[in-house]
């Protein structure tokens, strides 16, 4: 049950990626749902949430794929609990399997450019059905290379578990360095989205963020909820900067913003 309903989810996934909602494949929401399938919610969690870090500024452009979210979520899940690997080392593991989704998609864009013709031909017939039946080709070629990967990383994980655990206990510099590769690649997914998204005039808020985090996190009361607290602090900060800029908008065209008085 468990495999088929791995499978399913995958499909699901996979496909998620460009077509239906494109939120349901990303890692903080696919991988508890891993989790959940193989019988640690908790496990998918932790996992989801790191490699959601590590993926956060990972986007495609144009035909160039960065290494796969879905598939190393799913992988990083899957090795987390059925080989009880710690999650960095999990997820410093299923990068391999993320590159080789990268390579699925590809391989799938790649076959879907020949058939690209055949909708258009389509479109000139105004023909619905052949376009939809092009794009249900490509579904299910990616839906079904995505399954297969995640049934082999699962019959793997639980057919070599004890191997696993046996190769970490003996080199453990190897598995220490995956550790730190995967503890070190969610501060790096991190980094390239600031890097997109951040602009000069933020970096006083951005700092102040980790100050209030620091702060709150060492004071008893506060610590367990620490990054509500600082969310909350954040909507604040946001929505003060847009309704000020919203009156200076408004008031552009009479002469300036009134002070009152």
């Amino acid at each position: 049950m468990q495999v088929v309903l791995l499978a399913i989810v995958t499909f699901i996934f996979a496909i998620d990626q460009f077509s239906l909602t494109e939120i349901l494949y990303r890692p903080i929401i696919a991988c508890p749902i891993i989790g959940l399938i193989l019988g640690s919610p908790e496990t998918g969690l932790v996992v989801g949430g790191t490699y959601e870090l590590m993926m956060v500024g990972n986007m495609p452009v144009g035909g160039a794929q960065p290494p796969n979210a879905v598939l190393g979520g799913v992988v990083g899940v899957v090795l987390a609990v059925t080989a009880n690997l710690p999650t960095e080392q999990a997820l410093g593991a299923a990068i391999v399997f993320a590159l080789f989704g990268q390579y699925a998609v590809t391989l799938t864009f790649t076959v879907m450019s020949g058939l690209m013709a055949k909708a258009d031909k389509a479109a000139e017939e105004a023909n619905p059905a052949g376009i939809t039946q092009v794009n249900l080709i490509s579904m299910c070629i990616l839906g079904a290379l995505f399954a297969v990967m995640a049934v082999l990383a699962y019959t793997g994980g639980q057919a070599m578990g004890e191997t696993l655990q046996e190769f970490s206990a003996k080199f453990s510099w190897l598995m220490g360095g995956l550790g730190a590769a995967g503890g070190m690649m969610r501060n790096v997914g991190f980094a390239i989205l600031l890097k997109i998204m951040l602009s000069n005039d933020l970096w006083g808020i951005y700092l102040a963020g980790f100050a209030a985090a620091a702060v709150l996190g060492n004071i008893p009361a506060t610590a367990g909820a620490c990054l509500i607290l600082v969310a909350f602090i954040g909507v604040a900060i946001a929505i003060n900067d847009f309704t000020l800029n919203l009156k200076i908008k408004e008031n552009a065209g009479n002469g300036g913003v009134s002070d009152g008085i």
